[in-house]
């Protein structure tokens, strides 16, 4: 198509930069719009037709609603991870016009690279998880600002009692102080470390009830990854709000770069030179995995809750899962009999772990489609 305008937006909460790229042609500023649905229709009436549009921005705390509005306008928008940006060496001037100069000129150029945009039910669902995640970290926090007050007061634990069990509770709730002080002092901590776990179970709860919402291919993911040994179903259903469609991988390696688990690389020559993970991808995929990967320090074996995990599964799911837990479980031991640090032995456990959790979830995404495909032809 002749005449494609690619059109570069720097979007802040109250106003967006626009840029606009000419086919062949100059690149401009098109100047400040407020950041509302109706600016953004005038902007397209202006600029367009819509078919001939090309719109892309960064991804940022704006989140999604313009990628959005702009799709219901009939533009063709995408989502540029910030990180993948060129930088000029030497810049050191940086506006919210030359920002998205820059998106378009390097959106005409093809040196962007967009980012998978979920739908509004994914993204709604991956609030809710990243929610549990943070509630889970507040709970951390508030326990280690409970103990550390009991150690600097020399109080400890009766001898056989689980921190944080709920015997540990039981005797940390009968504490008393001698000033008034402390006494307040230690309410707002205990209070404070009962409110993160009743509001992680408030969480989890509703994840459960969302989980039963789910479509049919995405619940077919979420129970087939459950398959795995360390994959219960808050880390199964991590793992899918995380990735979305786990075929848009044509390869597990490509599901591993994007968790930031591969090794970096600085090869030149006949000189090859890999050092530690990139950490450049998903942060929350790549912990739950390597959390996930813990398990298989442990010898093969299928315990009462796996089992029934896996009761209603197809037998191809779990003959993966099964072949994961003997290839896992053995490149722990031949990592750890070499003397390797157990945190990185665990982080490549969790790099191949991707690659069986990747297996599970294509089959399982086919075998969904292929069901309601195959009732349409019967009836």
């Amino acid at each position: 198509m002749k005449n494609i305008r690619y059109i570069g937006l720097d979007a802040h909460a109250e106003t967006i930069a626009v840029a606009i790229a000419e086919t062949g042609g100059e690149v401009r500023s098109f100047g400040t719009i407020p950041n509302t649905p109706e600016a953004l229709r005038k902007l397209v009436r202006k600029v367009g037709p819509a078919e001939q549009l090309r719109i892309c921005y960064e991804a940022g705390p704006c989140g999604y609603v313009l990628y959005w509005q702009l799709t219901e306008l009939g533009v063709a928008c995408e989502v540029i991870a910030p990180t993948l940006v060129p930088v000029k060496a030497g810049d050191r001037v940086k506006t919210d016009r030359r920002d998205a100069l820059k998106l378009a000129r390097s959106y005409r150029a093809g040196d962007l690279t967009p980012v998978w945009v979920p739908d509004v039910a994914h993204e709604a669902l991956r609030d809710l998880v990243r929610e549990r995640e943070a509630a889970k970290k507040d709970q951390l926090r508030a326990r280690h600002r409970l103990s550390k007050f009991l150690l600097r007061h020399g109080l400890r634990a009766p001898k056989g009692i689980k921190s944080w069990g709920t015997k540990y509770m039981e005797w940390a709730q009968r504490l008393r102080f001698e000033h008034y002080a402390l006494e307040a002092t230690y309410a707002d901590l205990f209070h404070e470390v009962e409110h993160v776990g009743a509001r992680i179970v408030r969480l989890e709860t509703a994840i459960g009830e969302a989980i039963k919402e789910l479509p049919p291919t995405m619940k077919a993911v979420v129970d087939g990854l459950q398959a795995l040994r360390g994959v219960a179903q808050l880390t199964a259903v991590t793992m899918v709000t995380e990735i979305g469609e786990f075929s848009r991988f044509s390869k597990p390696c490509q599901l591993m770069a994007y968790a930031g688990i591969v090794s970096r690389e600085h090869s030149s020559g006949a000189r090859v030179w890999r050092g530690a993970i990139t950490k450049t991808g998903n942060a929350h995929l790549r912990r739950i995995t390597v959390e996930a990967a813990w398990a298989y320090r442990h010898r093969p074996s299928i315990g009462y809750g796996l089992r029934k995990r896996q009761e209603a599964l197809p037998p191809e799911i779990n003959e993966i899962a099964w072949k994961a837990q003997h290839r896992l479980h053995s490149r722990y031991q031949k990592l750890t009999g070499r003397g390797v640090l157990k945190q990185k032995v665990v982080t490549a456990v969790a790099r191949e772990l991707l690659a069986f959790a990747w297996a599970i979830a294509v089959h399982a995404e086919r075998s969904s489609e292929q069901g309601p495909r195959a009732m349409n032809a019967l009836t």
